[in-house]
Order: structure tokens, then C-alpha cells, then sequence
């Protein structure tokens, strides 16, 4: 029988189907070692839920085998060796089956005859099967729902966490844009600090350049003033 699911491998959907084939195929497992020890009406009744539960396993398969091609590439090679197991374990309780379906006397019992459909309690055990079957879908419908509601679980786990991190990033985005408002202000105190600084350093200019001229006037003044 093939291992339980990775959970690094695979799409959650992916292992839904492969969560279901595993309830599937444990059921018909059972109700084949079932079969064995039965004859009769009960035989036949274990064959016909046996064989169904067959072709749900059948379907689950091809509806893994669809999904996989959602699964990432480094991890297809161990979902294929997977669906092979799984395929050749279907096969083999396919031959099984056939084998336990073929064995007429324990299928019929002590009343086997060329003519099995004539016996008069065939009404009953149309009845019995339809109620074994019904029992039996009822079972499995269980066993879906049940998984089903552990995959909603999972999903809401994954889903509060992810609103958990997105609310983290929210708060570090509101702190960074907060870092950057108080930046900006101090970058237009600087600016303004250095536009005064500049004036400043153009009035001293200007007042430098001025006294240089007085003093050049006056050096030239007292010159000529020296020659008349």
C-alpha cells in the first residue's frame, strides 16, 4: 500500500483527492477481507458495495492524476511514484474482486442451482442490498464531510495567518511612511538652515567687498593728496 501523502508535496487539492482515495481504499480493504468469510446473499451484497467502492477509487485516481499537473515540478517526481502505487494497488484488488465474484458456490450458497434468480428469497436480498448500500454511501459521505471539514479547518488556520501578517506588514508600512514624514521635515529644516547660511555668507560677501573699496578710495585719496 502506497505512504501517506508528503506535506511538502502536492496542491491542497491535490491532497483532498489523495485524503479521500486513502478513506476509499482502506473501506474496500476491509470489505474485501470481509467477503471472503461470507456466502450467500451477504456474498453478493459485499461484492456489489466492494466493486463500487472499486470505481470510486478508480475516479479519485484520475482526478489525482488531472490535479498533479498543479503540483510544483520538483515535487511531481514522488506524486508520480505515488499514483503508480496507488494504480497498481487498485489493480490488484480489480483481480481480487474478480476472483471473489467468480467462486459461484459461495456466492449462492446451498441453494446454487443453473438457475440462481428463480430462488424465492432473490425480493429479499434485493431489499437487504439496497439498504447495505445505502448504509454504505451514508458511511462514506461521513468520512467525506469529515475530511472536508478538516481541510476547512486547515484553510482557515492558513487564512487567520495570513491576515495575522498581512495586519505585521500594515503596522511596519505605517511606521516607515511615519520615518519617512519626520525625514522629510528635518530635510526642509536643513534646507532652510542652509538657504539662510548662504544669505548670510552673500551679505558678508557683499559687506567685505565694500570695505575693500572704501579702503582702496581712501588709500588712492591720500596719494594724490600727497603729489599737489
Amino acid at each position: 500500500m502506497a505512504n501517506i501523502l508528503d506535506s511538502e508535496a502536492g496542491t491542497e487539492l491535490f491532497k483532498h483527492y489523495e485524503t479521500e482515495y486513502q478513506l476509499v481504499q482502506a473501506d474496500l480493504v476491509q470489505k474485501l477481507d470481509q467477503i471472503s468469510e461470507l456466502t450467500g446473499e451477504p456474498r453478493k451484497a459485499a461484492l456489489s458495495t466492494a466493486e463500487r467502492a472499486l470505481e470510486e477509487a478508480g475516479e479519485l485516481l484520475g482526478q489525482m492524476n488531472m490535479e498533479k499537473q498543479n503540483v510544483p515540478s520538483s515535487s511531481r517526481t514522488a506524486i508520480n511514484k505515488r499514483l503508480r502505487d496507488y494504480r497498481s494497488d487498485v489493480d490488484k484488488y480489480h483481480r481480487k474482486l474478480q476472483t471473489l465474484a467468480t467462486d459461484r458456490s459461495a456466492l449462492f450458497g446451498g441453494r446454487y442451482t443453473d438457475n440462481p434468480g428463480s430462488s424465492s428469497g432473490d425480493r429479499h436480498f434485493e431489499q437487504r442490498q439496497q439498504l447495505l448500500s445505502g448504509t454504505d454511501r451514508l458511511d462514506r459521505s461521513t468520512q467525506r464531510l469529515k475530511a472536508s471539514q478538516a481541510l476547512a479547518a486547515e484553510t482557515e488556520t492558513i487564512g487567520a495567518s495570513t491576515l495575522a501578517d498581512l495586519h505585521r506588514q500594515r503596522e511596519v508600512i505605517e511606521h516607515t511612511t511615519t520615518i519617512l514624514y519626520e525625514s522629510e521635515g528635518y530635510v526642509d529644516r536643513s534646507v532652510k538652515t542652509l538657504k539662510g547660511m548662504a544669505r548670510r555668507m552673500a551679505t558678508n560677501r557683499i559687506i567685505t567687498i565694500a570695505i575693500i573699496t572704501v579702503l582702496v578710495l581712501l588709500i588712492i585719496a591720500v596719494i594724490v593728496s600727497k603729489f599737489r
